[in-house]
Order: structure tokens, then C-alpha cells, then sequence
């Protein structure tokens, strides 16, 4: 069997491929203003990866994230909540809380035993704690998004944001900055805010052990140190790319449903004869 599972958020897309058990993951692709050439340039960017030569050759296609219904060549859509949930127990199925921090939202989920969505919260009408917001607090400090997520760059002694607004933030760093309060504390500042927000967004959600990180802000070592303070739990890696888990979610989804799709195929011939 070979299926796909596409992803297209609201700053990149990204598209997996499963050739029976076998996960093939495609390129990082920055989102165009239109999500259907975005999946289109995600999926070409998979089945080259794949070394396979044409979308046909795709037995069933499943979609999520912010653009999912501009798919027209998917056999279906689904939500990202359910996508990263399907991902990560897949990967890891002793999961039981995600939180998934994109490019302009944030969300956590929590997780039965069995991998069922048992709830979630999101954070999706301000920028505040998603990847856009760091995009903004880099510039500010010309450090990049590698000076916000470097170890080197965690200090003791945090600066103190108390704006979660972008705009309002900006200025507030601003400030620090004039009155040399040095970089670190300003960076662990920064992410020690945006943990706090999280993690109440983790806590209606339903916080249990095991913490995972997918999204964009997977490789942000300060974030994440701060976020298992706030926790008070350890935020654990996975073993694929947290960056494809939507799409390795749509991939597993779309490898059930053809699974499920012969099974009756097959009842319904047998019946026939």
C-alpha cells in the first residue's frame, strides 16, 4: 500500500508519504498565498523522496492543517488535532499530552491510552506563543531563531515580559535592551512568557505524563527547558521529525481508511458470489 498525508499550515507545508509500514518524509515547503500549490510542491518534494515518479501512483491521499479543504486532488480532510494526535501516539504511544506550537497558533492535547483525543485547547486569535511571535521577538533582538532557541541563551535570571501581545512585547524588549539588560535574560524572558501561556492551554487540556513537542518550536531548547518548568514534567522528543507529525497523522489516517476501504471491498465480493 502507498498513501500520503499532507500538511499544509499557515506558514509551511509539509507532506509524508507510508509505503505500507515505511515512512517516507518529503521537504519543508514555505506556504505560498495559495495552499493548493503548496500541497502540490509538497507532495511532488515527497514522492521524490519516496523514488517514486507520479501522484497516481498514491492509493489513497488524506489532508489537514490550515489549508486542507484547498486540497482538491485528496481523497479526504481531516483536523490537525486529530492529525498530530494520530502522529505522535503513532510514533510513540506512550504520548499522553502534546503540544504543538505552529506558525500562528498553539495546542494542546491530551490522549488516552488507546490514542484517543480525550481534549484539547488552542490558542488561535493572537500571535502570542506561536512561531510567529518568536519570528518577531528575533528580529527585534537580530539574534534569529537560533539565538531564541540556543542553550547557550538560557540564564538564571530571566528578564521579566509581562506583554504577550506581539506589538506591545516588541516594545517592552525594546526597553530591556536600551537598559543593557543582557541578551540571555532577555531570550529566557521571552520563552519562559510564552511557556507560561502554554502551559495553560496544557492544563484545561488535561496534563499527564508523557509531554511531547510537535511543530515549528520542537527545536527551541529554551522554550522547551522553559516549558518543563512550568510543567513540572519532563518534554520528551520523538523519534521522527515533531515538524511532520500533522502529516504523518493524514498518512496513518489515509493508511487505515484504504485498509478499511479493501476490507469491504473484498466482504462485498465474497457476499456477491
Amino acid at each position: 500500500m502507498v498513501v500520503a498525508g499532507i500538511d499544509i499550515g499557515s506558514t509551511t507545508g509539509k507532506a509524508v508519504i507510508m509505503i505500507d509500514d515505511k515512512i517516507i518524509l518529503g521537504k519543508i515547503i514555505m506556504a505560498s498565498i495559495k495552499p493548493a500549490q503548496t500541497a502540490r510542491l509538497a507532495i511532488e518534494a515527497a514522492l521524490e523522496n519516496a523514488g517514486l515518479t507520479a501522484q497516481d501512483e498514491l492509493q489513497y491521499i488524506v489532508s489537514t492543517g490550515y489549508g486542507r479543504l484547498k486540497v482538491d486532488f485528496g481523497n479526504e480532510n481531516i483536523s490537525e488535532i486529530s492529525c498530530h494526535a494520530k502522529g505522535a501516539f503513532h510514533t510513540d504511544p506512550e504520548v499522553r499530552t502534546i503540544i504543538d506550537i505552529g506558525g500562528q497558533d498553539c495546542k494542546a492535547i491530551s490522549l488516552s491510552a488507546k490514542g484517543v483525543v480525550l481534549g484539547f485547547e488552542m490558542n488561535e486569535r493572537c500571535a502570542a506563543g506561536t512561531g510567529r511571535f518568536f519570528q518577531v521577538m528575533a528580529k527585534v533582538l537580530a539574534c534569529g531563531l537560533e539565538g531564541i532557541g540556543s542553550p547557550s541563551n538560557i540564564s538564571p535570571t530571566a528578564a521579566t515580559i509581562s506583554n504577550q501581545c506581539s506589538v506591545f512585547a516588541e516594545s517592552e524588549i525594546i526597553s530591556l535592551v536600551n537598559n543593557d539588560v543582557p541578551l540571555p535574560d532577555i531570550i529566557t524572558g521571552i520563552n519562559r512568557a510564552v511557556a507560561s501561556r502554554v502551559s495553560g492551554l496544557v492544563r484545561r487540556a488535561g496534563l499527564a505524563d508523557k509531554v511531547v513537542i510537535t511543530g515549528g518550536c520542537y527545536g527551541n531548547e529554551g522554550l522547551v527547558n522553559a516549558l518543563e518548568q512550568a510543567l513540572g514534567l519532563k518534554v520528551n522528543r520523538l523519534p521522527v521529525n515533531p515538524q511532520f507529525m500533522g502529516a504523518l497523522g493524514a498518512a496513518v489516517f489515509a493508511m487505515e481508511k484504504f485498509r478499511a476501504k479493501t476490507t469491504e471491498t473484498q466482504i462485498n465480493m465474497e457476499g456477491a458470489k
